[in-house]
């Protein structure tokens, strides 16, 4: 394997480092609250950065979610590059390509996601078999959730939606599927900046959702100060995204960009850290001269060292067509655990400064606290790795 970027990645990399860090000050971040940076969104689609991920691939998406983590600038731009611009390019019949795309990478069409974790999904069967049927057993199989298996879900599931789809959808063709959704999704992330949110249903099939023709949304408040809201379906309009095996490749997606994220919000902390143990003095020497702090430091880089080689190896393996579910699942285990220690110790390196709410090291500890529980805390990715393990699915 080779994690060296491209002429393309870096140059993308560098441009989104530029452009990142030039809007995000604490000024701006401060002015933008718990919404984004209109601007900053406006500027990072205009430079093509959103565009450059269907030629940058995964691992050009995580370098520059590594830049967007750094300065924790507050843009939808992982969610929508995630969610909207490669699940479309991947998993999106070519009507819905040619529709969605272009919009997702101007920036007028944002989209979000709303799925629940694999484990808290209601096991399912289609009419032909299990859930490994092929694309075109599925595509004869009903959508709708039974009373029985929606009651089944858990309490906390993210996604307890049903699907029914049209009377009038044309089975043979599964990407033109539509039908409604009838739910609640208590929590999803950039809900006031996004046209659309990706749904996942108990079957862990996709649906694009339309956030205006939801029933009703309110908002709600997230450790990190991304706007996020609770969103309401009652037999809302939805359009399906892809056949059988697009959640899981969704999924794994997902967890290997935010972790290239985490990735990034630790690099970070961990500058702001070593930037005020060397210039603080105490008793004469710089904090940093001492050994307690260099050897917490010292832990900080290697953690941020292993969340980012993970998710290039996760993002890599993606853009070569190499299985990377396990990948994700160890990129993601490594953001989680290790990400929350790293903002950890950038918080507490800075001694009392860093209690300040107002302080820039508090939004990368407020960052990494979020995004260690995002799309599965440490405990759940770490079971659902074993599990995969003791059935003999690792891939190689």
């Amino acid at each position: 394997m080779d994690f060296t970027p491209t002429e393309e990645q870096a140059a993308a990399a560098d441009l989104a480092a530029r452009i990142l860090a030039d809007h995000s000050t604490p000024e701006r971040l401060t002015a933008a609250g718990t919404g984004s940076d209109a601007g900053l969104w406006k500027e990072l689609c205009a430079a093509g950065l959103v565009g450059a991920v269907a030629d940058t691939g995964l691992l050009g998406l995580v370098l520059m979610l590594e830049e967007q983590g750094r300065v924790t600038a507050q843009v939808p731009f992982a969610a929508s590059c995630v969610y909207g611009l490669l699940a479309v390019a991947a998993h999106g019949s070519p009507e819905q390509r040619e529709r969605l795309l272009p919009g997702i990478i101007d920036g007028t069409v944002v989209v979000t996601g709303a799925i629940a974790h694999p484990e808290a999904l209601p096991p399912t069967e289609t009419a032909s078999g299990p859930e490994t049927a092929s694309a075109s057993e599925t595509a004869s199989a009903p959508a709708t959730i039974s009373a029985s298996e929606t009651a089944s879900a858990p309490a906390n599931l993210s996604v307890p939606v049903s699907a029914s789809p049209s009377a009038s959808a044309p089975v043979a063709a599964p990407l033109s599927l539509s039908g409604t959704l009838t739910g609640v999704l208590p929590v999803v992330p950039w809900l006031r900046d996004a046209t659309h949110v990706l749904v996942a249903d108990g079957r862990r099939r996709l649906w694009l959702v339309r956030t205006a023709e939801a029933a009703a949304s309110e908002p709600v408040e997230l450790t990190a100060p991304w706007s996020a809201g609770r969103l309401t379906l009652d037999g809302t309009p939805a359009e399906a995204l892809g056949a059988a095996g697009a959640y899981d490749d969704l999924l794994a997606t997902a967890r290997t960009a935010f972790a290239g994220l985490q990735a990034g919000v630790c690099a970070g902390s961990l500058a702001r850290a070593v930037e005020h143990t060397n210039t603080r003095e105490q008793f004469g020497q710089p904090l940093a001269a001492r050994q307690g702090v260099q050897l917490r430091a010292a832990d900080a880089y290697m953690d941020t060292e292993a969340i980012r080689v993970t998710a290039y190896e996760a993002a890599w393996r993606r853009d070569e067509g190499l299985p990377y579910v396990t990948h994700a699942l160890t990129a993601a285990w490594w953001a989680s655990e290790a990400g929350r220690r790293v903002v950890d110790t950038g918080q507490h390196l800075h001694g009392g400064a860093g209690a300040d709410l107002g302080h820039p090291v508090h939004r990368h500890f407020l960052w990494g606290r979020q995004l260690d529980a995002y799309l599965g805390c440490g405990g759940e990715l770490l079971q659902e790795l074993g599990e995969l393990i003791a059935n003999g699915k690792v891939e190689t």
